[in-house]
This record gives C-alpha cells, sequence and structure tokens, in this order.
C-alpha cells in the first residue's frame, strides 16, 4: 500500500491525507489492513456457518432444520397425499400353482337354502393365497469321523471331514447370511448374533462373527481383485472419495469408489492423494473418467476428464450468495448449469434428440466462458480462484456431449457412496485394517451384484463353498459365467 496516497476505498480526500502526519499515515495504513482481512475472514467463516447440500458437498441429513434452503417452489397442483380418486391399483399377483407348496379346498357342505348335500366342483374358484414364513429352526448336520485298524495289517486309517466341513462349525449358507447382514443390512457384530438367536436359535459369539467375516473377506479377495482390473478397462468410468475412519476414529482414511455401469469396486486408504486415484484407475490406461474438480485427478489429461456439473452447480451456487461482482458471476452460470442438466435429462430420457442439443452447445459454451472469463477477475477473491480453476480444465465440462456414454454428472458414484455413509455413520469406520479390507470388498460385491442384478446372498454362498473347497471362486465380471461348485 503507498504511504503517500489513501486507501482507494476508504473516501479520504488527498488534500486531507496530505495534511495528516506520516505517523498517523501509517497507523491508519496498518488499521485499514487488519480491518480489510478481518472483513474477509468474516466472510469466509459466514459462508461456511451458511454452507448447506445446495450450495456445498454437504449431504442433505446435514442440513439444519432452520437452515434456509434457495430452491424452486414447488408447484401446487391441488391434489391431496395418496392414491388419486380412479387411478389404477396395485395388487399382489397370485403365484402359479406350481410354486404353491400346499393346496386346500373349501367346500361348502349343506345348501344355505334347504339344507341338502351339495356336490360337484367349481371350474373356477376364487383363489387366496397366504405367504408364511417356515418354521425358522437350525439345520444341524453332524459328521462323523471313524478310525478303523486295518485287520491284515494293523494300519489305522481315518476318515476325512468333506472340504466344506473342515476348519469350520458354520455352513455356507449361514456364513453367507452374516455377511449380507453387515454388508447389505449395515447391522453390527452384536446385532448379528442377536438377530441369529433370536429367529434362528442360533447361538454365535461375537468373536465368530468376526472370524467368518475374515472367511468371507479372504475369498473375496480374488474376484474383487479382478474387478479392480476391469474398471481400469472400461471406456467410461466414475470415481469418488468419502472420510472414513480407521482404528477407534484415530486414523482418517478415506473409501474410495470407482464406477462403470456393470461392477463397482471400493477401496480404503489412508490417503486421499492422486497416487490412490492413480493405483485404482490406472494411470496408464485410456478411458474417461468422470469427477468433481479435487486435485487428485489433476493428473488426467483433460481430454479424458468430465467435470460434474452438479458439483458445479453448488459452486455457482455459492458465488451467486456471496455479494456485489460474484453474485453477478453467479448467476448466470447457475441458470446455464441448470438448463445444460434439464436438457440433458431430455435426452437421456428420449424426449430431445442429441442433435438438437448439440445445435445449441455452442450457445451454451460461449455464455459459460464468457461468465468464467469476468469471473476470474472478480474483487471477490475465492469466486475469482474458482473461476480461473475451472478454466485450465474447461475442456472437460463438455466431454459428455460428444461421448456415448459419459453424463454431465457423477451421482452414479454419489449414490454407490451413500451406502457406505450411512454404515460409517452407524459404525463409526472400522477397528483394523482387516476391517477395512471385509468393507471394501462387500460393498465391492453388494454394488456389483446390485448392478447385474444378482442375488449377494446367493453369490457370497458361493464364494464361501468354493473358498473352503480351493476351488476358483465365481468371478464378479458380467462376462464370465457363474460356476457353482460341487456342494
Amino acid at each position: 500500500m503507498n504511504k503517500q496516497t489513501p486507501p482507494p476505498e476508504s473516501g479520504i480526500p488527498i488534500e486531507d491525507w496530505e495534511q495528516t502526519p506520516t505517523s498517523v499515515q501509517m497507523a491508519f495504513q496498518v488499521l485499514w489492513q487488519e480491518g480489510k482481512e478481518l472483513k474477509e475472514e468474516m466472510a469466509k467463516l459466514r459462508e461456511q456457518v451458511n454452507a448447506n447440500s445446495n450450495n456445498s458437498s454437504k449431504p442433505p441429513s446435514s442440513d439444519g432444520p432452520k437452515q434456509k434452503i434457495v430452491k424452486g417452489k414447488p408447484k401446487k397442483r391441488g391434489k391431496k397425499r395418496g392414491g388419486q380418486k380412479g387411478h389404477q391399483g396395485h395388487r399382489r399377483e397370485l403365484l402359479p400353482i406350481e410354486q404353491v407348496e400346499q393346496v386346500i379346498e373349501h367346500k361348502p357342505e349343506p345348501c344355505s337354502g334347504c339344507g341338502s348335500r351339495l356336490e360337484g366342483e367349481d371350474p373356477a374358484p376364487y383363489r387366496h393365497q397366504v405367504t408364511e414364513l417356515p418354521p425358522l429352526e437350525p439345520y444341524v448336520t453332524e459328521h462323523r469321523v471313524h478310525s478303523i485298524i486295518c485287520p491284515c495289517c494293523g494300519q489305522k486309517n481315518r476318515g476325512d471331514l468333506p472340504a466344506e466341513a473342515v476348519g469350520s462349525q458354520f455352513g455356507p449358507n449361514l456364513v453367507a447370511l452374516m455377511a449380507v447382514l453387515m454388508g447389505v443390512y449395515r447391522m453390527s457384530k452384536r446385532q448379528v448374533r442377536g438377530l441369529l438367536e433370536d429367529l434362528f436359535d442360533i447361538r454365535v459369539s461375537i468373536g465368530s462373527v468376526i472370524n467368518q467375516q475374515n472367511v468371507v473377506s479372504d475369498a473375496l479377495e480374488e474376484p474383487v481383485k479382478e474387478a479392480r482390473a476391469y474398471v481400469q478397462e472400461q471406456a467410461v468410468r466414475n470415481s469418488d472419495e468419502t472420510g472414513w475412519y480407521q482404528g477407534h476414529q484415530e486414523q482418517k482414511a478415506w473409501l474410495w469408489g470407482i464406477i462403470t455401469p456393470l461392477v463397482t469396486v471400493f477401496r480404503i486408504a489412508l490417503s486421499r492423494s492422486g497416487k490412490i486415484a492413480k493405483e485404482l484407475l490406472g494411470e496408464e490406461s485410456g478411458g474417461i473418467v468422470g469427477s468433481d474438480r479435487y486435485s487428485a485427478y489433476n493428473w488426467l489429461p483433460v481430454e479424458r476428464r468430465q467435470l460434474c456439473w452438479a458439483h458445479l452447480l453448488r459452486d455457482f451456487q455459492k458465488m451467486l450468495e456471496r455479494s456485489d461482482q460474484s453474485e453477478l458471476v453467479g448467476y448466470p452460470l447457475r441458470l446455464m448449469a441448470e438448463e445444460i442438466l434439464t436438457l440433458w435429462g431430455r435426452v437421456r430420457d428420449g424426449t430431445l434428440e442429441q442433435d438438437d442439443f448439440l445445435i445449441r452447445l455452442p450457445a451454451f459454451q460461449h455464455t459459460v466462458h464468457h461468465a468464467l472469463s469476468e469471473g476470474a477477475s472478480c474483487s471477490h477473491p475465492q469466486t475469482a480462484e474458482t473461476c480461473r480453476r475451472i478454466l485450465k480444465v474447461e475442456a472437460a465440462l463438455w466431454t459428455f456431449a460428444t461421448h456415448p456414454g459419459v453424463e454431465p454428472t457423477n451421482n452414479s458414484a454419489e449414490r454407490a457412496l451413500r451406502q457406505a455413509v450411512i454404515w460409517r455413520g452407524i459404525s463409526y469406520g472400522t477397528q483394523s485394517e482387516a476391517g477395512s479390507r471385509f468393507v471394501e470388498r462387500i460393498l465391492t460385491v453388494v454394488e456389483t451384484c446390485r448392478q447385474q442384478e444378482r442375488n449377494p446372498l446367493d453369490y457370497l454362498r458361493l464364494a464361501v463353498l468354493a473358498h473352503r473347497q480351493g476351488d476358483t471362486v465365481p468371478s464378479l465380471l458380467p462376462d464370465r459365467p457363474t460356476v457353482s461348485p460341487t456342494p
């Protein structure tokens, strides 16, 4: 700051400044600079306090009841909640007769009019089916291993346990169920123990649940490793990461997710660096990666990236909520983001031809570029920095428009991580590295099975059985046939 002139924003006339003693000028400049820095710090703190799911990456569940979320007002349709008059109801369909375990005929015997005995058959009786659970009780198999001495030579011979029974008192179905209760339904080990006892009268210790968790984790090691190699080869992938804890919250970790249309893999690492992103995505592999603007993805060539417009929309909303020039920058950018996402949604559902979208694309690109360029020189330092960073990777805004299979948002990755985020909130992370391996592997199985419409319980049962028999564990890849091991 120049000592011979007053701060431009102070409004002090130059003639008054020149009559002010030098010592007072210097003291005023120091106080003015400190006040300016304090004002900027207060603006940052105010922005942090006002952060919500609409202007940051915070989840909607973190929005407080008193926070004002700027969203469009829902249109009033004048209808009450619930089913509307005249709508077609949904009824439970009857199962075909071959899937019914028991049929009970109910015939009237005496006539309700005259009391005569009735005979004959109704060619189209009213059918009513009741679905019930069978008696829930454990199925225990006792294996007896005999030792017999040969009468000829005196050699003692001992029978062998089948592979699926060696080293465990729990069958593959039960072990798979334990894994599903933890990995799909997010139950704690104590809850798993309680459920097995309450529903099936099966008593297991917490230590046994942990042991079987480790068995499942070992069984899934190879198919998960194969799935990681598979996602690196795909033409389009989405990536995201969220915080995790390992070891009583003493170690900050990160849960990474790499998502493709049919296979998703997870990895818990003690780092959020670009090194981990390279390991998971494959530094030498091709393909396009959809992600947010996090620096761990900056090693990717811009032509191989798609920046998430949902994240950008929140960035633009944050600009809009700031004062002065930032608001003027954020307003057109948010409008463009909303329009682009709306039109692309129509392309996706078939109500707008992609060629028609591409005709409008140059106008979108021009408007966004102009607004970002204006924002890069605006007076608000955070808005200016955000705009400059987006301009450096501007080409990655539009990859989706010309590359099949690429979406403008990273929503698929955020959806895949939602299960893990809920699990983290319940369990507070994992207690050990072995626990982290189980979490990343079981999440990989659960999400991949969901994508391929496979039953995770069936897959885990086959995986445990194959692992015990020393066979190849069934693959998670969509183009590999599932070979059932011999029970």
